[in-house]
């Protein structure tokens, strides 16, 4: 059977709430074939996600008006190693003390000019190059706890459960490889949530990041404002911002350079 996150706007809702629904859940869960593994709720934007296996779509959606009439504003297939990817361990929280937030910063890197140097180097020098700075990002996401969700040939998208983190990792990354030869990155990031009128798991914040990291210039840290109002309070220093027309946003962005 397929698997499928869901959201609920619930506002308002307490994490005891939410506990009690997903109790609710796994009574009825049987009669309609679903099995639920794992939820998380976001207190801030008062929206729930659960993650089960389930025959259908609608099946999600029959299981929770069932048992308590919440049903999903959005619902989408999933494949449980992008889950882990983005998320961590799957893990079913016990009561409402064990609930966590799925909001997660997405992190975009990109080795400036790669075809040039590649042209310019050769094939065998540029493997040895491009080996390197897999190690040394790979490396550095162990200390960070940041998860490799993707190598994109000349990069990596990684998930971090927390955006202070993500933006010191970036600042580290940055400066390790400003001291390196030949070698250039840029950085993009963007926050969001797993299930957002979106097909893909974090389908908006993917995109958002990976269109940042493009237009951030060599040797820089681009966020989105989310992750610089989250870096403003932990203390990490921002430019001014600017507004930038990006590939699949009708309306243009404002994206931060990150300073610190």
């Amino acid at each position: 059977m397929p698997l499928f996150m869901d959201r609920h706007d619930v506002p308002g809702a307490s994490a005891h709430d939410v506990a009690n629904a997903h109790v609710s859940d796994l009574e009825k869960a049987g009669e309609f074939g679903v099995e639920f593994f794992s939820y998380w709720f976001d207190h801030n934007d008062g929206a729930v996600f659960c993650f089960a296996r389930a025959p259908e779509r609608d099946a999600m959606k029959a299981v929770h008006e069932a048992s308590h009439g919440l049903v999903p504003a959005e619902i989408i297939e999933v494949q449980e190693g992008e889950v882990v990817k983005f998320l961590g361990r799957v893990h079913d929280p016990r009561d409402a003390s064990e609930i966590t937030s799925p909001f997660r910063t997405i992190a975009f890197t990109d080795i400036v000019g790669s075809t040039e140097l590649l042209d310019t180097l050769g094939q065998a020098e540029y493997m040895v190059l491009l080996t390197e700075h897999d190690l040394a990002i790979r490396k550095s996401l162990i200390s960070w706890k940041g998860r490799e969700v993707k190598h994109t040939g000349d990069g990596f998208m990684i998930s971090f459960d927390d955006a202070g983190r993500a933006l010191g990792w970036s600042a580290a990354v940055r400066d390790m490889f400003d001291t390196k030869e030949n070698l250039t990155i840029r950085l993009g990031l963007a926050a969001g949530e797993p299930v957002d009128h979106d097909d893909d798991i974090f389908g908006a914040a993917v995109t958002l990041a990976s269109r940042i990291c493009g237009a951030a210039e060599p040797g820089t840290v681009k966020v989105s404002d989310v992750v610089r109002d989250i870096g403003t309070e932990a203390g990490f220093e921002f430019d001014s911002g600017t507004e930038e027309s990006l590939k699949g946003f009708a309306d243009p962005v404002k994206t931060y350079v990150l300073l610190n």
